[in-house]
């Protein structure tokens, strides 16, 4: 993403994103002081911890830290998980049990999956957390056009502020093959306190044991820990965090949806 910075290319590279994010993702590239916007969600002194601050996930400089990542995620989203990113999400929506009352969609990006959310349970109240100010500013801005009330917070997904047994339900959609494979582990050690006794996780990310053999899907999307997170289980880590009623289906062509509860007693 060199190339990126020189200001030769400026023009060709904004008319490219253009063609391929759309042009009100365009008109907000352009026109958000993302400094000031992220400044609205986390103090500038912040630590962030060194597996994401160091990496360049899809390889964008600084990675979700860049504001060229919330304004291309989205596209970048609909290719690496076809057939239908939308319908996956639809389709990890149609596992929850009940009617939640309370929310938390950890790693919430962009905010797909949350809007998605309180607009299957408009009487929840939903909360989305990511480390990234700039994927808040971009949910926030998404939030705010489809007219939802939806709580944005900056925070880490593995050691969260919120108080024990706050969520009916917790939601996290492609965070995993993003985060070493003992922070994944971590958050789901979050979650089981998060969690009310009976509350439901629901996970959707990349198929493991398809991506094993995809190693150029991995190279393309230039992911830094999609191969350890391939490797690994999901339903092993649910298990070895307490989680029960573990099951997981594949879902399009290259994800799975995973959906486990913590214990009542």
């Amino acid at each position: 993403m060199a190339i990126l910075e020189n200001p030769i290319f400026l023009p060709f590279f904004r008319l490219l994103v253009g063609v391929f994010i759309g042009q009100d993702n365009l008109r907000l590239y352009n026109t958000v002081d993302w400094q000031q916007a992220s400044d609205r969600f986390v103090a500038r002194d912040y630590n962030y911890p060194e597996y994401y601050s160091s990496k360049d996930f899809h390889g964008i400089k600084g990675g979700y830290l860049n504001a060229i990542a919330p304004v291309t995620y989205d596209a970048v989203a609909r290719f690496a998980a076809p057939p239908n990113e939308t319908k996956l999400r639809q389709q990890a929506i149609a596992k929850i049990k009940g009617k939640p009352q309370s929310i938390l969609d950890l790693g919430c990006g962009t905010g797909s999956s949350t809007l998605m959310l309180k607009q299957a349970f408009p009487q929840a109240n939903v909360i989305g957390l990511d480390l990234s100010p700039h994927m808040l500013t971009v949910a926030e801005y998404k939030g705010k056009q489809a007219g939802l009330a939806i709580t944005w917070q900056q925070g880490l997904a593995e050691a969260s502020n919120f108080v024990d047994s706050e969520f009916d339900l917790i939601s996290i959609a492609f965070l995993f093959h993003e985060t070493p494979v003992q922070i994944s582990q971590a958050i789901l050690q979050e979650c089981q306190r998060l969690l009310k006794p009976g509350g439901q996780i629901i996970i959707i990310d990349g198929n493991q044991q398809r991506l094993r053999h995809t190693n150029w899907l991995i190279k393309l999307f230039r992911e830094p820990y999609s191969k350890v997170y391939a490797a690994g289980s999901v339903d092993a880590w649910l298990k070895s965090t307490g989680f029960i009623k573990i099951a997981t289906q594949s879902v399009g062509w290259i994800s799975q949806l995973t959906t486990a509860v913590k214990p009542i007693n």
